[in-house]
């Protein structure tokens, strides 16, 4: 044999070797769908696959970082000891009480009663709410954001924040770090926080050459705000013009439409233990955690919530169970609102069960996209669930709905920043909450009404006649969405 023979007999062993150990290592503790995939791409694009998977092959954060999850878990659990008993739960459906045993036992954080919730569906409204309160501030402020972005919009925003710390709050913002570059005013915004005397620091951190290193993929998606404890934001909004100050969607003349809720009540506490979890992770600085009493209060306007934090801190796929839990025990009506709906089996399988069990179900998508890749995947779910009996219904462009939130029968919800896709339920750092409550269903549902007035219904004969190009494309996108 001459040397190029050996050459290709050589690569040949090795590629044979290769495959056969990524379909060992590749399937352990991973969907079964997803291990596929995998083992496929390093197949079939041998070595480059490989390397690929080695980068961003793996959904968990770096061991340090899930102890100190894990750290403050416990600390969480031991000051709320007896905390589940402040609620309402005799008024629950019975089904409620395993859910909530299940968050408690995935993320430490227990259902607690005596929370005023108010529902924020307009952009610059949502600004003005979280700036009123931080005018109120006395001794902090904690702002944790995907994206945080010093322009036009967010200003008002930001002089708050610099209000109150010349009035000697505490002020601490995270923002997500791979995101800061893919924005405008990077270098404005960490001058504005710098200016003012606040802290800020960055959420999954890329630095290689500082040991600061994990798929780069995994990104800390949550939203929210605290203020002394006392008040509370959080839902689907990012800090940045509606826009998104990205010229393509500039020029298509595109808008987001977002949920955000503020918050009153025992509540708050939970969602700033999610603010110091992550703080704890960037900074080692473990802030102290609220452990004052709570007294159950039985006014009728006051709600039972759950703060639900999920992602790759976690061992589990905290919302994914939870949001398939739901779904699975809904009786009557199951209305979904996720910009990037590309669900794992467990949740289309849930939601096709109900469909096909006579639950009405419904979903709110926008007609328009911003990630190609995404709009073209979950628009290959769209069939069976039509043929199920799911009405979806496409929100009008030039608006992106990207609000996420859902309901279930008339007294459960969930609204956080968490799309049902694989994204949100294995890559991303989230942040849920669930609501039980008839009047603050009753809300939400009015604001779906207003979606559903501004979409236009997709009927399956329609959808079956569409292009076959597009059909091409949104198969071929399908494909993709299991690589996570």
């Amino acid at each position: 044999m001459n040397t190029g023979e050996i050459v290709g007999i050589a690569l040949l062993a090795a590629h044979v070797v290769l495959g056969f150990t990524a379909a060992v290592l590749v399937s352990a503790n991973r969907r079964p769908s997803e291990a596929i995939a995998w083992v496929l791409t390093i197949v079939f694009i041998p070595f480059i696959g490989a390397v690929v998977f080695l980068l961003v092959g793996f959904g968990r954060l770096p061991r340090r970082r899930r102890q100190k999850q894990r750290e403050v878990n416990a600390l969480i659990l031991d000051r709320t000891r007896g905390l589940d008993q402040v609620s309402h739960g005799d008024e629950w459906p019975g089904w409620l009480h395993s859910a909530v045993r299940l968050n408690r036992n995935l993320s430490a954080l227990p259902m607690v009663g005596g929370n005023r919730i108010t529902l924020l569906d307009h952009y610059e409204g949502s600004f003005d709410a979280m700036i009123e309160s931080i005018d109120a501030a006395r001794e902090y402020v904690h702002v944790e954001f995907y994206i945080l972005v010093l322009d036009a919009s967010t200003a008002g925003f930001f002089d708050a924040l610099a209000r109150a710390a010349t009035r000697g709050v505490s002020v601490r913002v995270l923002s997500d770090h791979v995101s800061g570059f893919l924005f405008p005013h990077r270098r404005d915004t960490l001058r504005a926080f710098e200016a003012m005397g606040a802290t800020w620091r960055a959420m999954l951190p890329l630095r290689p050459l500082r040991g600061q290193w994990q798929r780069p993929d995994l990104r800390n998606h949550r939203k929210l705000v605290v203020v002394d404890g006392a008040v509370g934001f959080t839902g689907s909004q990012n800090l940045i013009d509606s826009s998104y100050l990205k010229r393509a969607n500039i020029t298509r003349g595109l808008h987001w439409h977002e949920l955000m809720i503020r918050v009153e009540g025992p509540m708050v506490r939970e969602l700033n233990a999610v603010f110091v979890t992550d703080w704890y992770s960037e900074t080692d600085e473990l802030v102290s955690l609220d452990t004052s009493p709570v007294v159950l209060a039985r006014e009728p306007a006051l709600l039972d919530a759950q703060v639900l934090p999920s992602g790759p801190s976690f061992e589990n796929d905290n919302n994914l169970k939870l949001y398939a839990l739901l779904i699975h025990n809904a009786e009557r009506r199951v209305s979904i609102t996720s910009p990037y709906f590309v669900p794992d089996e467990s949740t289309l399988l849930a939601i096709l069960t109900a469909a096909s069990r006579g639950v009405e179900v419904e979903l709110f998508v926008s007609a328009v996209g911003d990630q190609p890749l995404v709009y073209h995947a979950q628009r290959s779910y769209y069939e069976a669930l039509l043929r199920a009996g799911v009405s979806i219904y496409l929100y009008r462009a030039p608006t992106v709905l990207h609000a996420k939130h859902f309901t279930i029968d008339d007294e459960v919800a969930v609204v956080g920043s968490s799309n049902m896709d694989i994204r949100s339920f294995s890559l991303n750092m989230e942040v849920s909450v669930l609501v039980h409550g008839r009047d603050f269903v009753r809300q939400l549902r009015a604001i779906q009404a207003g979606y559903r007035a501004q979409s236009d219904r997709l009927e399956l004969v329609e959808w079956l006649n569409r292009p076959r190009r597009e059909v091409v494309r949104d198969n071929l996108a399908r494909l993709t969405s299991s690589l996570q």
